[in-house]
Formats: structure tokens, sequence, C-alpha cells
């Protein structure tokens, strides 16, 4: 298991997509799928798919559309991967491997959380804003974004490719983690279309709610401990609330 201490990211120097736990968990997945080791079930199969489905959306035709709505098409495209891949990442019905696979890629993506349109609630989640940035939502980098298109492209590819006759699915273990987060964790809940509440976890030993959290993940549950050495892993938070605001590593 790797630790690391987790703070909030910094808001100078250049703008950057995080990518380096896209990399690690696309790797992993290849050489998993290569040596058979990864075979994906329905769920995960069915997640890869659709997830697909945005990575190839084509963009919509314009006869004499200004720049700026083709900027906008550009960044709703990557937004909506983006959505995907929450989407089935909080949905638990995937593998413990897609669930890391589906964080990295929805870390790597973080910038189009908001960009162009963000939830239009109060209540709905705020994540970090990238490296480089002020108040308010920020340019997202979209050439970057669109970049990790074609990789992203022939792996989920392969994620829901059948399965050759006379195979059945194959699930690895997924790798671990835990890390230490000063800051405060929030549960969102969508009870009907653009309502949103938001609650601030809070330890149920001492009403603490700014940590520092002490962290753990196997893909399957994510415990928080507090500094009074409560540890619960009853805090209604979902994967994307917990990882996405961990910085990348």
């Amino acid at each position: 298991m790797s630790g690391s201490e987790a703070t909030p990211p910094s808001t100078s120097g250049p703008q950057e997509l995080a990518v380096l736990a896209l990399t690690r968990e696309s790797e992993r997945a290849r050489r998993m799928l290569a040596a058979g080791e990864w075979r994906p079930d329905a769920a995960d199969t069915d997640a890869a798919a659709r997830v697909l489905a945005r990575l190839t959306a084509p963009l919509p035709t314009r006869r004499a559309g200004s720049a700026r709505a083709r900027a906008v098409d550009r960044d709703r495209r990557l937004q909506r991967i983006w959505r995907s891949a929450v989407h089935h990442l909080d949905a638990g019905a995937v593998s413990a491997p897609a669930a890391a696979l589906l964080a990295a890629v929805a870390r790597a993506l973080l910038p189009w959380f908001a960009v162009p349109k963000p939830p239009s609630a109060a209540a709905a989640p705020h994540y970090p804003l990238p490296r480089g940035t002020g108040e308010g939502f920020p340019a997202a980098p979209t050439e970057a974004g669109e970049a990790l298109l074609p990789d992203m492209t022939d792996l989920f590819a392969a994620l829901s490719a059948p399965h050759p006759p006379g195979t059945v699915p194959r699930t690895p273990a997924a790798a671990p983690w835990q890390t230490r987060y000063a800051g405060r964790f929030r549960h969102y809940g969508r009870p009907a279309h653009d309502v949103w509440t938001a609650d601030t976890f809070r330890c149920s030993g001492c009403g603490n709610a700014d940590g520092p959290w002490s962290v753990t993940c196997d893909w399957r549950r994510v415990t928080l401990g507090c500094p009074c050495g409560q540890e619960t892993d009853r805090h209604g938070l979902s994967f994307s609330e917990v990882f996405l605001v961990l910085p990348d590593a």
C-alpha cells in the first residue's frame, strides 16, 4: 500500500493536467488485458462501452459556426467524458480495477467538471481548481485534454471488446492506496434533476470536519480516520468525492 501526504492544489504555476494516475492505471490495465489476467465482466464491459461512446462522439457539424461555438463543442465533449467516468465510478457496479481506471480518467479530465457549463445548483460539487487559475471557472486546457483521447479510446475499445469463445470473466485485485488529507469532504446527493444536496462529513466521535484525515482505499471501500482515533467507512462519500480531491501521484 502506498502512502503520501495530500494538500490542496496550488493556485500558482503553469496549468497542467494530472495524468500520472491515468498513465499508471492505463499501463496496468493494458498489461493485465494482454496477459489474460483481466477479462472484464458484463458490468465492466458495459461501463467501458458507454465511456467509449463519449470518447468517439464526433463534434457537431456547423456550417457557419463561430470559433467560440467550436471551442464550446470541444470542451463539452471532454466534459461529457468526465461525467460518464464519474457516473460509472460512483454507481458502484464496476470491478476494483475498472474503478481505479475510471477514477484516473476523471482526475485527468477534472478541469472539465465545470467547463463549459457547471452544474446548475448552489449545492453541486465543487472540486479544487487546476493549477495556474484564479477565482471562478478557468479556461480549460482543451488541446491537452484532446491529446489524451486516442490512447484512452484504444484502451476502452479493448475493455469493451467481446471475449474470445470459451473464456469466462476474470477480475484481478486493484492496487490499494493510503494517504493523508487536510481539508473537508462533502457528500453530494442528487435526488432530482438539477436538485443537489450537500453535507460536510464530520467525525462521529469528535465532530472534526477539517482533518487531517487518514484515507485508505481498496477500490471496494474507503475508510476515513480522524486524529481522535475514530475510523469509519460509513461516511456516504463516493469514490470520486474522495479520490479527485487528492493530488496526482
